[in-house]
């Protein structure tokens, strides 16, 4: 049994994922910082590693994805994740979705509000 506060994270998480259109993706992070857990990224993974049967079907789990856009999954789930993202549409470089083209939020878009150009030279 999950609890009611994890319950409402994880129901929270499958609503946002459900309006990440076909063709772009985001990161657990982006979808942790979207509902307010800057530091939520693993509860995200959580939360889509505990759908089953046909929430599962409901739930576009495979546009979420590893920082810088790659599949954390191991095995067997992450190369089903990639023909899911393909089949979309979605272009792999260098093993990585190409987060220039399907981000949803934008390219430069990273939790806490910052920008690439924002974040250079800090450490």
């Amino acid at each position: 049994m999950i609890a009611p506060s994890r319950a409402r994270f994880f129901e929270r998480v499958y609503a946002l994922v459900r309006k990440i259109p076909r063709g772009t993706v985001m990161t657990y992070g982006q979808v942790a910082q979207l509902l307010g857990s800057p530091r939520g990224a693993r509860a995200v993974g959580w939360a889509l590693r505990a759908l089953a049967g046909r929430r599962a079907l409901r739930v576009p789990w495979h546009r979420v994805l590893g920082n810088g856009g790659r599949i954390s999954l191991p095995g067997v789930s992450g190369e089903r994740q990639r023909r899911c993202l393909r089949a979309e549409g979605v272009a792999f470089s260098r093993g990585r979705v190409d987060m220039e083209r399907h981000a949803a939020l934008g390219a430069q878009a990273r939790p806490g509000g910052r920008t690439r150009a924002s974040t250079k030279g800090r450490q």
